[in-house]
C-alpha cells in the first residue's frame, strides 16, 4: 500500500506541480498585458490579483478549518512570499522576461538543499544531477556570457530564493495541515500586505485591463491550490527539476501574445530541462 502510495505521488506531484507552472504562465502573460499594453502599475496589479485570488479561494476552502497550531509558520511563508513576489515584480522592471524566467530556474537549487538541510529528506544522486542539469539548461537559455548583468539582474535570483523558502515552509506545513488551509491563510494574509505595498501606486485599474487582472487573479488561486497538492503527494526536492519547465512555458506564452523570442539556445536548454524531468521522474516511478 505504501508503496502504490509512492508512485502515485511520483505520477500526481509532477502533475499538480506543471499544471500549477502551467497556470502561473498565463497569469504573468495576463499581468504583461496588463502592464505593458494598459499601463497598469505592477503593485496595484499585485494587490488585485490576491483580492481576486480571495474571494474565489474562500467559498470553496471555507469548510477548512482556520485552526492552527502553526500560525507563525503561515505567517512566515506568507512575508517570504510577498518579499519573493515584491523582488520578481522590481526585476521584471529591468530584466527582459524570459530573461527574468531563467534566472528563476535557480530556485530548485536552493529548494533541494534546504530540502535536505531542514526537512531531512534524501538528496539522491539522481535528484542532485538532475537539478544540476536542469540548471545547466537554464544556463543555455540565460546565455550570461553574451551580455553583462548588472546587479539589479540578480533580482530574480533574490525572487527565486525567497519562494523557494516559502515552498519549503509549505512543505513543513504539509505535515499538520490540509492543502486548503494553507491556500486559505496564503490568500487571506497576503491581501493585507499587498495593499500596502500599493499604497504608492493606487489601487485603480483602467476598465480595458480589467479583465486581464481578473484572469490573473483566477489563475494565481487555482495554481496555488495545486502547489499545495503537489507538495503534499511528493517530496520538494523531487518535484524541482519539473519547476524548470516554467521557462518553456512562459516563453511560449510570450511568443504567441506579445511576440517575444528569446536567442536560439532557448530551445537548446528547453530540451536538456526536459530530459532532467523526465531522468528523475523514471527513477521515482
Amino acid at each position: 500500500m505504501i508503496q502504490m502510495e509512492m508512485k502515485t505521488g511520483a505520477v500526481m506531484g509532477p502533475l499538480y506541480f506543471v499544471t500549477a507552472g502551467a497556470l502561473f504562465a498565463g497569469a504573468n502573460t495576463a499581468v504583461q498585458g496588463a502592464g505593458m499594453l494598459h499601463g497598469v502599475a505592477s503593485p496595484t496589479i499585485v494587490f488585485w490579483q490576491y483580492v481576486i485570488a480571495l474571494a474565489v479561494v474562500v467559498p470553496t476552502v471555507w469548510h477548512a478549518s482556520w485552526r492552527t497550531g502553526q500560525l507563525g509558520l503561515h505567517v512566515l511563508r506568507v512575508v517570504l512570499a510577498a518579499i519573493g513576489v515584491q523582488l520578481w515584480v522590481a526585476g521584471l522592471a529591468v530584466v527582459p522576461i524570459w530573461q527574468a524566467v531563467a534566472l528563476i530556474l535557480t530556485s530548485p537549487l536552493f529548494v533541494s538543499l534546504g530540502a535536505g538541510l531542514f526537512l531531512g529528506e534524501a538528496l539522491t544522486s539522481t535528484r542532485i544531477w538532475a537539478v544540476l542539469l536542469g540548471a545547466f539548461g537554464g544556463a543555455l537559455i540565460l546565455a550570461p556570457w553574451q551580455e553583462s548583468f548588472a546587479w539589479a539582474a540578480l533580482l530574480p535570483v533574490g525572487a527565486a530564493a525567497f519562494w523557494a523558502a516559502s515552498s519549503l515552509v509549505a512543505k513543513r506545513l504539509t505535515r499538520t495541515e490540509a492543502a486548503s488551509t494553507l491556500t486559505l491563510y496564503l490568500v487571506v494574509l497576503l491581501v493585507p500586505v499587498n495593499a500596502f505595498a500599493a499604497l504608492g501606486s493606487g489601487f485603480s485599474v483602467a476598465s480595458d485591463a480589467l479583465w486581464l487582472v481578473g484572469l490573473s487573479g483566477l489563475l494565481i488561486a487555482a495554481a496555488q491550490y495545486l502547489l499545495v497538492r503537489a507538495y503534499v503527494v511528493a517530496d520538494a526536492a523531487y518535484l524541482q527539476p519539473f519547476d524548470h519547465l516554467k521557462l518553456p512555458l512562459n516563453v511560449g506564452l510570450g511568443l504567441v501574445f506579445f511576440g517575444f523570442a528569446p536567442p536560439g539556445l532557448m530551445w537548446v536548454g528547453a530540451a536538456v530541462i526536459l530530459i532532467a524531468g523526465a531522468w528523475v521522474m523514471r527513477e521515482e516511478v
